[in-house]
């Protein structure tokens, strides 16, 4: 049984997700402040993370700062906030997915099971990718650079894999989600650029002038690594 932590302070949200995330079949476990959490966390290591952004004593970005620091667990981040970019802040310090409030339940749970799905039930592959000094190992879920191990989100990984595995292809942002998650939510498209932007961090020399993944102004992205690149062994 999978468990999951559900971070908020306020008591009704942390009810009424309790109740269906084990309806579902997980194991649920719950904070009410950002250290709580922090303490939690560590103590439990839980399988996944609700976090809501606006916590007391510590707010959700540090608490998922903190908490990217030693692990790459799953985050869905919750937020009443109206901004787009303090949305997106989330995702560039290494959550999963958001969620604004209101927001219903159900689609909640059906995140939540998305990025189960895409973070771990798919049966292992055999192929590595090998693109110049960046090395993806499918099976392992893994990724170096120049023997350099480079840790990544699930999130992270799967688009670095759907992108690697049809080098030269040009994706557009649909075409990324859909290929890295199986699912489609509505505005999930618009996160893609964060998660874009995080691995070029991660990866490129230099992000400004990126050899991996590169735009393709009006259409999208593709990885792209020069005369470097192979085909995937099987």
């Amino acid at each position: 049984m999978k468990k999951i932590l559900v971070v908020d302070d306020e008591n009704q949200i942390v009810k009424v997700l309790k109740a269906y995330l084990e309806r579902a079949g997980f194991e649920v476990i719950t904070a009410g402040d950002g250290p709580s959490a922090l303490a939690i966390f560590q103590r439990e290591r839980p399988d996944f993370l609700i976090l809501d952004l606006n916590l007391p004593g510590m707010d959700g970005l540090d608490v998922c700062r903190a908490v990217r620091r030693t692990s790459n667990v799953p985050i869905l981040m919750l937020t009443a906030r109206v901004e787009e970019a303090d949305r997106l802040e989330g995702l560039e310090l290494g959550a999963d997915d958001y969620v604004v409030k209101p927001f219903s339940p159900r689609e909640v749970v059906a995140r939540v099971r998305t990025i189960f799905r895409r973070t771990g039930a798919e049966p292992p592959s055999s192929e590595v990718i090998r693109a110049g000094d960046l090395v993806i190992d499918l099976e392992q879920h893994t990724v170096s650079l120049g023997g350099r191990q480079i840790d990544l989100t699930p999130t992270e990984f799967n688009i670095l894999a759907a992108l690697a595995r049809q080098p030269k292809r040009v994706f557009t942002r649909l075409q990324i989600m859909e290929q890295a998650q199986g699912d489609a939510f509505e505005g999930y498209e618009r996160t893609i650029d964060a998660h874009i932007k995080n691995l070029r961090l991660k990866l490129e020399p230099n992000p400004k002038k990126p050899v991996y993944i590169q735009t393709v102004f009006g259409l999208g992205y593709k990885f792209e690594a020069g005369n470097d690149a192979q085909q995937p062994d099987l």
